[in-house]
């Protein structure tokens, strides 16, 4: 579905990704971990056209590299940035009506799907978005998100800054999401929910793939280990991984 190949990115002269290669298949949760710094940000920028990149960059067997961000955005890629860049003078219902694909005929979300998935929105429909908690700024923008009807969607750093509680929720969000058959990337540093909803995860570290398996064999894999990981750690948050190289361990 989504295929990346030796991909590299620069912010001017600054080189941040050193030839990435990853995948996502249809229906899938791919976690993308590492700290902050570690690229995983860029990553997913240089596949919505964000950054000056190099590299292969396919979805749906076409290269898409190179190509405008809003046309990218047509082709079934749905972003969500950290910024959770929502249009504070509109209500929530006029947010929502601005991420509407065409005239949202076909689509696999509407207004009512919205609402029933977060019930807080609803309540919220007429409110003006800039007076959202940022845990509801973040439902706006997953929904507005949605509403343009991707097949895939990144979503970075959903629950930065959100209570515990909300956190959860982003978790079953989430899943909600791929038992309709959409594909997520999922950019986190927070290992809890990573580990609980994902069906694989990267690992990123200076600006290179370190590992690539599923949670289990993460837990599991020595090198990690040995480096510090800990999924069950009292921070819940990703270590610094380093290796020798950018080959990523990966594993069955």
């Amino acid at each position: 579905m989504l295929k990346i190949n030796n991909l590299h990115a620069f912010y001017g002269k600054s080189h941040v990704l050193h030839g990435v290669g990853f995948g996502v298949e249809p229906g899938e949760i791919v976690a993308l971990l590492g700290r902050n710094g570690s690229g995983r940000s860029t990553a997913a920028k240089a596949i919505m056209g964000l950054v000056q990149c190099e590299g292969s960059v396919v979805w749906k067997g076409q290269e898409i590299l190179g190509r405008k961000a809003y046309e990218i955005a047509h082709l079934g890629l749905g972003y969500v940035p950290e910024s959770r860049d929502i249009f504070p003078a509109l209500t929530v219902h006029q947010n929502l009506m601005l991420g509407q694909k065409g005239s949202g005929k076909g689509s696999r979300w509407s207004f009512d799907d919205m609402y029933d998935m977060f019930p807080r929105l609803k309540e919220r429909q007429h409110t003006e978005a800039g007076v959202l908690s940022g845990g509801e700024q973040q439902m706006l923008t997953l929904c507005r998100t949605l509403m343009g009807d991707p097949d895939l969607i990144i979503i970075d750093e959903p629950t930065e800054g959100l209570a515990p509680k909300i956190v959860e929720l982003v978790g079953e969000y989430l899943q909600k999401l791929k038992a309709r058959g959409i594909s997520v990337l999922l950019i986190e540093q927070k290992l809890t929910i990573a580990m609980a909803i994902s069906d694989r995860a990267l690992v990123m570290g200076h600006g290179c793939i370190v590992f690539e398996g599923t949670p289990e064999s993460l837990r599991a894999d020595a090198y990690t280990a040995r480096s510090g990981w800990r999924s069950d750690g009292a921070s819940g948050s990703v270590p610094v991984v380093t290796r020798p190289s950018c080959t990523a361990t990966k594993s069955p």
